[in-house]
């Protein structure tokens, strides 16, 4: 989350970062550190991807530590933790990074069953309750990492409960509140055109890239700049 900048300097919007599925919070560590040394204050949620209602929950109890007003910033899942917690009096708007954003009536299976399957869904386990990536699925992920980054963020993910796609807590904030998306175009986990068809009905200012799932890992730069934008647009 952006808060107050460090120093006396003006005051500055607040924004919670929210990862997604085979994701935690230090996907977010190439744009964490400057932002900090902006002075913004930036929390990354850690929640657990047992369920939408919860992970939501979790945001909010984020939002309560730190100033607003907030911009919220979704990756992938994320997207669907933003849609809903955005709603709150304390959120100026939503970022959406590679990121699902479902209507009231979507889940975030229905949205993403209208395009068709990317190569990540192929390289999956469902084991012990939960959707596991296989080692082999990584390049599918963030192939446009180093080996090296590759395998760090394979060995940092976690897998998300089966059923977490097919129930979505309440709440639409993109039909209220400004929104910037950022479509990767060489996108193997949730699909490109699905991220533009999502965009174009949020009304949002959309960024595109040719990155794979992970732009603010492959193109922190680039990620960092829009986050400032919307920072600056409220």
């Amino acid at each position: 989350m952006f808060s107050l900048p460090v120093g006396g300097a003006r005051a500055r919007s607040c924004l919670p970062i929210r990862h997604g599925i085979w994701a935690d919070g230090s996907c977010f560590s190439k744009v964490i550190p400057p932002l900090q040394a902006e002075g913004y204050e930036v929390m990354a949620a850690q929640y657990g991807l047992d369920s939408n209602v919860e992970d939501v929950a979790a945001t909010l109890r984020t939002l309560g530590r730190v100033h607003s007003p907030a911009i919220l910033v979704g990756h992938s899942y994320g997207g669907t933790v933003i849609t809903a917690a955005g709603t709150d009096d304390r959120v100026a708007g939503p970022v959406y990074i590679c990121a699902l954003g479902p209507d009231e009536t979507e889940t975030s299976q229905g949205q993403q069953d209208k395009y068709p399957k990317t190569p990540v869904f192929s390289q999956i386990d469902v084991a012990d309750g939960r959707v596991w990536l296989k080692p082999s699925g990584i390049g599918c992920f963030c192939g446009d990492l180093p080996e090296e980054e590759q395998q760090l963020v394979y060995a940092t993910h976690y897998a998300p409960a089966a059923d977490l796609f097919l129930h979505n807590a309440p709440g639409v904030a993109w039909r209220t509140k400004p929104s910037w998306c950022i479509v990767g175009n060489n996108d193997q986990t949730v699909h490109p055109d699905l991220d533009r068809a999502s965009a174009k009905r949020m009304g949002a200012t959309t960024y595109d890239i040719d990155s794979s799932h992970v732009p603010m890992l492959s193109h922190p730069d680039f990620v960092l700049d829009v986050i400032r934008t919307a920072a600056r647009g409220i």
